[in-house]
Protein backbone atom coordinates (compact mmCIF):
# COMPACT_ATOMS: atom_id res chain seq x y z
CA UNK A 1 0.00 0.00 0.00
CA UNK A 2 1.45 3.33 -1.03
CA UNK A 3 -0.82 5.64 0.96
CA UNK A 4 -2.78 5.67 4.19
CA UNK A 5 -5.62 3.15 4.18
CA UNK A 6 -8.30 2.93 6.88
CA UNK A 7 -10.57 0.00 7.66
CA UNK A 8 -13.41 0.68 10.11
CA UNK A 9 -15.07 -2.24 11.89
CA UNK A 10 -18.12 -1.76 14.11
CA UNK A 11 -20.46 -4.13 15.86
CA UNK A 12 -21.77 -5.35 19.21
CA UNK A 13 -19.75 -7.26 21.80
CA UNK A 14 -18.96 -10.85 20.93
CA UNK A 15 -19.72 -10.65 17.21
CA UNK A 16 -16.11 -11.34 16.22
CA UNK A 17 -15.04 -7.87 15.11
CA UNK A 18 -11.91 -7.90 17.27
CA UNK A 19 -10.65 -11.17 15.82
CA UNK A 20 -11.47 -9.99 12.31
CA UNK A 21 -9.67 -6.70 12.93
CA UNK A 22 -6.51 -8.50 14.08
CA UNK A 23 -6.55 -10.83 11.09
CA UNK A 24 -6.98 -7.96 8.63
CA UNK A 25 -4.32 -5.79 10.30
CA UNK A 26 -1.84 -8.68 10.13
CA UNK A 27 -2.69 -9.51 6.52
CA UNK A 28 -2.49 -5.95 5.20
CA UNK A 29 0.27 -4.88 7.62
CA UNK A 30 -1.73 -2.01 9.04
CA UNK A 31 -1.73 -0.53 12.53
CA UNK A 32 -4.42 -1.94 14.80
CA UNK A 33 -6.54 -0.25 17.45
CA UNK A 34 -9.30 -1.80 19.52
CA UNK A 35 -11.01 1.47 20.45
CA UNK A 36 -12.97 -0.30 23.16
CA UNK A 37 -9.72 -0.57 25.12
CA UNK A 38 -9.51 3.22 25.28
CA UNK A 39 -12.84 3.36 27.13
CA UNK A 40 -11.77 0.42 29.27
CA UNK A 41 -8.61 2.33 30.18
CA UNK A 42 -10.73 5.21 31.44
CA UNK A 43 -12.96 2.88 33.42
CA UNK A 44 -9.94 1.02 34.83
CA UNK A 45 -8.45 4.30 36.06
CA UNK A 46 -11.67 5.17 37.89
CA UNK A 47 -11.93 1.70 39.41
CA UNK A 48 -8.29 1.79 40.53
CA UNK A 49 -8.90 5.05 42.40
CA UNK A 50 -12.28 3.92 43.74
CA UNK A 51 -14.00 6.81 41.97
CA UNK A 52 -17.69 6.71 41.04
CA UNK A 53 -18.32 5.74 37.42
CA UNK A 54 -20.65 8.72 37.07
CA UNK A 55 -17.88 11.20 37.99
CA UNK A 56 -17.64 12.95 34.63
CA UNK A 57 -14.75 15.21 35.62
CA UNK A 58 -12.61 12.28 36.76
CA UNK A 59 -13.50 10.34 33.62
CA UNK A 60 -12.45 13.30 31.45
CA UNK A 61 -9.11 13.53 33.26
CA UNK A 62 -8.54 9.80 32.83
CA UNK A 63 -9.43 10.05 29.13
CA UNK A 64 -6.84 12.78 28.55
CA UNK A 65 -4.20 10.58 30.16
CA UNK A 66 -4.90 7.49 28.04
CA UNK A 67 -1.80 6.45 26.08
CA UNK A 68 -2.77 4.38 23.03
CA UNK A 69 0.69 2.82 22.99
CA UNK A 70 0.29 1.42 26.50
CA UNK A 71 -3.12 -0.27 26.42
CA UNK A 72 -2.72 -3.55 28.31
CA UNK A 73 -5.29 -5.96 26.87
CA UNK A 74 -4.66 -8.56 29.58
CA UNK A 75 -5.66 -6.13 32.33
CA UNK A 76 -8.34 -4.22 30.43
CA UNK A 77 -10.15 -7.35 29.20
CA UNK A 78 -11.53 -8.13 32.67
CA UNK A 79 -15.31 -8.44 32.67
CA UNK A 80 -15.78 -5.84 35.43
CA UNK A 81 -13.72 -3.34 33.45
CA UNK A 82 -15.87 -3.95 30.37
CA UNK A 83 -19.05 -3.36 32.35
CA UNK A 84 -17.66 -0.14 33.76
CA UNK A 85 -16.44 0.98 30.32
CA UNK A 86 -19.91 0.83 28.82
CA UNK A 87 -21.04 3.23 31.56
CA UNK A 88 -18.31 5.85 31.16
CA UNK A 89 -18.65 5.61 27.37
CA UNK A 90 -21.99 7.41 27.53
CA UNK A 91 -20.31 10.72 28.51
CA UNK A 92 -20.07 12.95 25.38
CA UNK A 93 -16.99 14.81 26.65
CA UNK A 94 -15.12 11.58 27.32
CA UNK A 95 -16.03 10.33 23.86
CA UNK A 96 -14.79 13.54 22.23
CA UNK A 97 -11.41 13.30 23.97
CA UNK A 98 -10.91 9.66 23.00
CA UNK A 99 -12.23 10.10 19.45
CA UNK A 100 -9.53 12.72 18.79
CA UNK A 101 -6.87 10.26 19.96
CA UNK A 102 -8.39 7.54 17.78
CA UNK A 103 -8.46 9.80 14.72
CA UNK A 104 -4.81 10.71 15.19
CA UNK A 105 -3.99 7.00 15.36
CA UNK A 106 -5.84 6.34 12.10
CA UNK A 107 -3.87 9.06 10.28
CA UNK A 108 -0.46 7.48 10.95
CA UNK A 109 1.09 5.67 7.94
CA UNK A 110 0.57 3.14 6.51
CA UNK A 111 -3.00 3.24 7.81
CA UNK A 112 -5.01 1.34 10.35
CA UNK A 113 -7.74 -1.09 11.22
CA UNK A 114 -9.93 0.30 14.00
CA UNK A 115 -12.70 -1.66 15.65
CA UNK A 116 -15.33 -0.40 18.02
CA UNK A 117 -18.87 0.90 18.16
CA UNK A 118 -18.76 4.18 16.20
CA UNK A 119 -15.74 3.95 13.90
CA UNK A 120 -17.56 4.14 10.56
CA UNK A 121 -20.14 6.65 11.78
CA UNK A 122 -18.11 9.03 13.96
CA UNK A 123 -14.38 8.31 14.33
CA UNK A 124 -13.52 7.62 10.68
CA UNK A 125 -16.59 8.47 8.57
CA UNK A 126 -14.30 8.72 5.51
CA UNK A 127 -12.71 5.28 6.04
CA UNK A 128 -11.78 3.47 2.83
CA UNK A 129 -13.73 0.39 3.93
CA UNK A 130 -16.41 -0.01 6.59
CA UNK A 131 -17.69 -3.25 8.05
CA UNK A 132 -20.51 -3.88 10.51
CA UNK A 133 -20.00 -7.26 12.15
CA UNK A 134 -22.95 -8.68 14.02
CA UNK A 135 -24.43 -11.92 15.35
CA UNK A 136 -27.49 -12.86 17.35
CA UNK A 137 -27.33 -12.22 21.10
CA UNK A 138 -27.78 -15.95 21.75
CA UNK A 139 -24.82 -16.87 19.56
CA UNK A 140 -22.66 -14.21 21.17
CA UNK A 141 -23.62 -15.45 24.64
CA UNK A 142 -22.77 -19.03 23.68
CA UNK A 143 -19.36 -17.91 22.41
CA UNK A 144 -18.67 -16.05 25.63
CA UNK A 145 -19.65 -19.10 27.67
CA UNK A 146 -17.37 -21.34 25.59
CA UNK A 147 -14.53 -18.83 26.00
CA UNK A 148 -14.91 -18.83 29.79
CA UNK A 149 -15.11 -22.62 29.96
CA UNK A 150 -12.08 -23.03 27.70
CA UNK A 151 -9.89 -21.43 30.36
CA UNK A 152 -11.39 -23.50 33.17
CA UNK A 153 -13.99 -21.03 34.35
CA UNK A 154 -17.70 -21.48 34.94
CA UNK A 155 -20.59 -19.22 34.00
CA UNK A 156 -24.33 -19.21 33.48
CA UNK A 157 -25.62 -18.86 29.92
CA UNK A 158 -28.78 -16.99 30.98
CA UNK A 159 -26.77 -14.45 32.96
CA UNK A 160 -24.31 -13.93 30.11
CA UNK A 161 -27.17 -13.44 27.65
CA UNK A 162 -28.85 -10.90 29.93
CA UNK A 163 -25.53 -9.07 30.32
CA UNK A 164 -25.00 -8.90 26.53
CA UNK A 165 -28.51 -7.61 25.97
CA UNK A 166 -28.00 -4.91 28.61
CA UNK A 167 -24.76 -3.82 26.96
CA UNK A 168 -26.42 -3.77 23.54
CA UNK A 169 -29.20 -1.57 24.91
CA UNK A 170 -26.70 0.85 26.46
CA UNK A 171 -24.54 0.99 23.31
CA UNK A 172 -27.43 1.35 20.88
CA UNK A 173 -29.55 3.63 23.05
CA UNK A 174 -27.03 6.27 24.11
CA UNK A 175 -27.67 9.76 22.79
CA UNK A 176 -24.07 10.37 21.69
CA UNK A 177 -22.55 8.12 19.00
CA UNK A 178 -24.92 5.15 19.36
CA UNK A 179 -23.93 1.78 17.96
CA UNK A 180 -25.36 1.44 14.46
CA UNK A 181 -24.06 0.47 11.03
CA UNK A 182 -22.80 3.26 8.79
CA UNK A 183 -24.97 3.73 5.71
CA UNK A 184 -22.14 2.51 3.48
CA UNK A 185 -20.91 -0.33 5.71
CA UNK A 186 -20.64 -3.91 4.49
CA UNK A 187 -22.66 -6.19 6.76
CA UNK A 188 -21.08 -9.42 8.01
CA UNK A 189 -23.44 -11.56 10.09
CA UNK A 190 -21.31 -14.17 11.86
CA UNK A 191 -24.20 -15.98 13.56
CA UNK A 192 -23.56 -18.96 11.29
CA UNK A 193 -20.20 -17.90 9.86
CA UNK A 194 -16.80 -19.00 11.14
CA UNK A 195 -14.14 -16.32 11.54
CA UNK A 196 -12.20 -17.71 8.57
CA UNK A 197 -15.23 -17.26 6.32
CA UNK A 198 -15.74 -13.72 7.63
CA UNK A 199 -12.05 -12.97 7.04
CA UNK A 200 -12.19 -14.23 3.46
CA UNK A 201 -15.38 -12.27 2.77
CA UNK A 202 -13.81 -9.09 4.14
CA UNK A 203 -10.61 -9.67 2.18
CA UNK A 204 -12.53 -10.01 -1.08
CA UNK A 205 -14.19 -6.63 -0.50
CA UNK A 206 -10.93 -4.93 0.51
CA UNK A 207 -8.92 -6.41 -2.36
CA UNK A 208 -11.53 -5.16 -4.83
CA UNK A 209 -11.25 -1.61 -3.46
CA UNK A 210 -7.44 -1.76 -3.49
CA UNK A 211 -7.40 -3.03 -7.07
CA UNK A 212 -9.62 -0.14 -8.19
CA UNK A 213 -7.46 2.34 -6.30
CA UNK A 214 -4.26 0.98 -7.88
CA UNK A 215 -5.80 1.13 -11.34
CA UNK A 216 -7.15 4.65 -10.92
Amino acid sequence: MTSTFTIAIDGPAGAGKGTLARRLADHYRLNLLDTGLTYRAVAYALLQHALPLDNVSAAETAARQVDLAKLDRAILSAHAVGEAASKVAVFPTVRRILVEKQRDFAKAPPGAVLDGRDIGTVVCPDADIKFYVTASAEVRAQRRLAEIESIGGTANFTEILADIMRRDERDMGRADSPLKPAADAHLLDTSEMAIEAAFLAARAIIDDVLAKRNNA
